[in-house]
């Protein structure tokens, strides 16, 4: 049973949840559009990396037992099998088995039935696709190196392993698509059958190609255009029968992702590897983004975790708003301010009656969820809600809503 934000926020589950993100930063190559940190794989940088994650982990302080695990990257399906079983009992040791939910990110190209005979024998529940499109020229103009085809064989070796848990990453108002092409992928994806589907906006990331074309004029942003693609996407993947609970993410019934929504909802997280980030023991921040770094450090016996914030009351409520908002279920005020009593709610109060004036969020009782047009303007909502903590800052602006704030790796979202 997932418990809602309200019940969460107020402690009535009985133990609060661990989330553990693993970070592996190999790739075979990089995508257009990636600007997370990876490096190709060599056997000796593989080798230094699963050492180091397991003398990570026993520097941690580890609060309670991991209840959730992300594997994201990079590719950690590019691992091979005995390594991925070397990994895989890092996180059984702080799980005490397997977590209730294990989330393995994987390309289609380096999907195998060795590997993932490795990973269901060690506990993974759920494995999660970058598909990103079925459409060749968009592939290609992306960077991916798979096919549809290989898509389809991938998804059919994920079932016949005995995985009932299949997300699906899709990306749309890529440059060049029209929204045939996006039906199309839609559709295709639907037909696949998988329990979760994540839907990204293409986002221009600094230190990318895809930044490089858009500094140098090549392709240009479309705010209106990218309205509709997610208007078409919201409308599309209810009648499938996919339930939003995320701008970005949809799930059959019940399948919702717990790592996400433990993250969403300001829980602790732990992060391992290089550029991993941590939520824990009451400060934020993310490993350094360097493999010969992250272990010379370890090897020190030292985490070097940078850019460490302290995790005060007024920072969780700011980042429960902007995250909470994002989701479906929405912020309930009142079991927030229980939890932080601390941080200035008059303020916040007040943007959000002014949101509601301008249509961008409703509210029921204690509870502020967005409205279809605030979903839209998220990023500008978040803005808004962020000078209630931190100062001014501009109203919100007609751009659609961008990626989840924060990445969903380097959150430890997924």
């Amino acid at each position: 049973m997932i418990r809602t934000a309200s019940e969460q926020a107020k402690g009535a589950a009985p133990a609060q949840p661990l989330g553990l993100y693993v970070h592996v930063p190999f790739c075979a190559s990089t995508c257009d559009f990636c600007a997370f940190y990876q490096i190709e794989p060599t056997a000796a940088a593989i080798g230094s990396f699963l050492a180091s994650v397991e003398a990570e982990a026993g520097l941690v302080a580890w609060p309670g037992p991991v209840t959730t695990a992300f594997w994201g990257g990079g590719t950690p399906g590019l691992l091979a099998p005995r390594d991925l079983a070397r990994l895989a009992e890092v996180v059984r040791a702080r799980a005490g088995g397997a977590p209730a939910e294990w989330t393995v990110e994987m390309a289609p190209a380096s999907v195998t039935a060795a590997r993932l005979e490795v990973l269901r024998a060690a506990g993974v529940t759920r494995i999660s696709m970058g598909v990103q499109s079925f459409q060749p020229a968009r592939l290609e103009s992306l960077g991916r190196k798979h096919t549809r085809e290989q898509v389809y064989r991938a998804c059919e070796r994920v079932r016949a392993a005995g995985f009932a848990n299949l997300n699906l990453d899709l990306m749309f108002a890529l440059p060049g698509q029209s929204a045939e092409e996006w039906d199309s992928d839609l559709a295709e994806a639907i037909a696949v059958g998988p329990e979760h589907l994540s839907t990204y906006c293409l986002t221009f990331e600094e230190d990318t190609a895809l930044w490089a074309r858009l500094a140098a004029g090549k392709v240009k942003l479309d705010p209106e255009r990218e309205a509709r693609f997610y208007e078409m996407t919201w409308d599309r993947l209810a009648a499938a029968g996919y339930e939003q609970y995320e701008i970005a993410n949809f799930a059959r019934p019940g399948r919702a992702c717990r790592h996400n929504l433990n993250t969403w909802r300001m829980h602790e997280w732990v992060g391992l590897g290089p550029a991993a980030a941590s939520q824990q023991g009451g400060w934020r921040g993310a490993n350094v983004a360097d493999l010969a770094q992250w272990t010379a450090g370890l090897t020190r016996g030292e985490r070097l975790t940078g850019e460490r914030t302290r995790l005060t009351p007024a920072l969780l409520a700011e980042d429960a708003l902007i995250f909470g908002l994002r989701t479906n279920e929405g912020v309930d005020l009142d079991a927030w301010r229980q939890r932080s009593p601390e941080a200035p709610w008059d303020e916040a109060e007040a943007r959000l009656a002014r949101l509601e004036e301008e249509g961008l969020v409703r509210r029921e009782r204690a509870v502020f969820r967005l409205t279809a047009r605030g979903r839209l303007l998220a990023d500008g909502v978040g803005a808004e809600l962020v000078g209630a903590f931190t100062g001014p800052s501009s109203a919100p602006q007609p751009a659609a809503a961008a990626r989840p704030a924060g990445g969903r790796r380097t959150a430890g979202a997924a």
